[in-house]
């Protein structure tokens, strides 16, 4: 099994990968598709099912799905070009995206969300159409978005399903698919899970491309960190939440060099890293996927207090912490999900977690017996762990989630260094057990505000 660090870790928009950026990634590549067609299409019409359409408003599916069809995508995206896109779309009823000629699209009419039963292949499921000159239907897709940013057509899943494995077969040196497989390869080869992951990536990427790509990953992760920390006011969305980073960071940095404050207030550190980065990514700013945005602060947050809090840390270590933490998140994603409309949110900040301990324990001289121990406490204590975002807003309760998800893989890397690795639940045991109760959760508390405290607290 092979899952690139640069897909798990993917720079994009916000609030969310798998309603923001997966819809506006299928979209883009709908688009190819017309392009690549013997026909000329007039129109364009798309429907929004499960939870995309339940949460896709809180979630600016919509807005999305007009964006991608108008050729903009997550990666490169900006914020005034995007606004100024949707307001001719709207006065106009016209989307001209490059090479196919201005193709007829009412928002209003021709973006509809279906609130009825939600597609066979995932919850987050989508159709986009392309219409003739008299609007009768000429083409269609249906496309799943999969969790993290990631998108799959409806026969590409099919595919996916018979083969059973979530990613392509690939010839790379350490081809773990399971924890097990990963122990018994390090074992036998003497590396570390990072230099393996990093053996794995040279099979696609020369070093140099890899040492770029993964200090461009923490520079964009510490610039949205910088920002939210620096910022006030309040998240859009109609729910008034206070942004509260800032305030936080600003006491904490008050109360510096006072012999004050008691020990637990690194945990206020965590929490103001963590919660920084979700509300940059609540506001629509840049984030990336690590593994999804609804947790896209933990990595970043424990990385920041490693190299801020913990004597001897070294930016040079930050590459092998995304190694180690990718080789985490592959095997979650592979195994079970990182989705919270599949599995909760046990699949999300659970995964983030795991995947910050695996780091963090790697980068102060953990074993990869203390590596997968470190994962397995972490995504263990976030099992059963609900996703229901409070008017379907990447907001409330995910923002504060980030920055306990956080304390969590801190306190799981310390508690794995203190032993020796030996320990009674494998990690592969913790992600069979999230995606069991991922199958077996209910509905209504996998990202659809149909419950949990997105029908117990007040939605304005």
């Amino acid at each position: 099994m092979f899952l690139s660090v640069f897909d798990l870790f993917k720079v994009g928009i916000g609030p969310s990968s798998s309603h923001t950026m997966g819809p506006m990634v299928a979209a883009a590549r709908f688009l190819d598709q017309l392009r690549a067609a013997p026909f000329r299409a007039h129109g364009l019409r798309a429907s929004l099912h499960g939870s995309l359409a339940f949460t896709g408003k809180g979630h600016a599916s919509d807005r999305a799905v007009i964006l991608g069809l108008a050729g903009f995508t997550p990666e490169t995206m900006d914020a005034a070009a995007a606004e100024a896109a949707l307001a001719g779309i709207a006065r106009t009823r016209i989307i001209t995206p490059d090479g196919l000629g201005p193709l007829s699209f009412d928002p209003e009419r021709d973006l509809v969300f279906d609130y009825g039963p939600p597609l066979p292949g995932h919850a987050n499921g989508m159709i986009l159409m392309a219409t003739d000159a008299q609007g009768d239907v000429i083409a269609r897709e249906t496309y799943y978005s999969i969790g993290g940013g990631f998108v799959l057509t409806e026969g590409e899943l099919a595919s996916r399903a018979a083969e059973g494995r979530s990613d392509a077969a690939a010839a790379v040196p350490y081809p773990f698919a399971t924890a097990a497989e990963m122990l018994a390869m390090a074992a036998g080869s003497g590396l570390s899970i990072a230099a393996m992951k990093r053996a794995n990536e040279r099979t696609r990427r020369s070093e140099a491309e890899i040492a770029a790509g993964l200090a461009r990953i923490w520079q964009v992760m510490a610039d949205c960190m910088d920002r939210g920390l620096a910022a006030g006011g309040t998240l859009p969305g109609g729910l008034n939440v206070r942004r509260r980073a800032h305030g936080i960071h600003q006491s904490l940095l008050a109360e510096r060099g006072m012999n004050l404050a008691p020990p637990h207030v690194v945990n206020d550190w965590l929490s103001a890293y963590a919660m920084a980065v979700n509300e940059e990514n609540a506001a629509g700013g840049q984030v990336v996927t690590a593994p999804t945005n609804g947790a896209a602060g933990v990595v970043p947050a424990v990385i920041r207090y490693w190299l801020d809090h913990v004597p001897g840390a070294s930016a040079a270590g930050v590459g092998d912490f995304l190694l180690t933490a990718a080789a985490i998140g592959g095997l979650v994603k592979h195994n079970a999900s990182i989705s919270g409309a599949e599995c909760g949110c046990q699949a999300e900040v659970g995964s983030a977690a795991a995947m910050a301990a695996g780091g963090l324990c790697a980068v102060m001289g953990g074993t990869p017996a203390q590596v997968e121990n470190a994962a397995e406490i972490a995504l263990e204590h976030h099992l059963g762990m609900t996703c229901d975002p409070v008017k379907g807003l990447v907001q409330v309760p995910c923002i504060e989630r980030n920055g306990l998800g956080a304390i969590k893989a801190v306190s799981a890397a310390s508690l794995s260094l203190r032993g020796d690795g030996v320990h009674l639940v494998p990690l592969d045991a913790a992600i069979e057990t999230m995606r069991q109760t991922g199958r077996d959760m209910s509905e209504k508390y996998k990202e659809t505000s149909l419950g949990g405290l997105a029908v117990n607290v007040p939605n304005c």
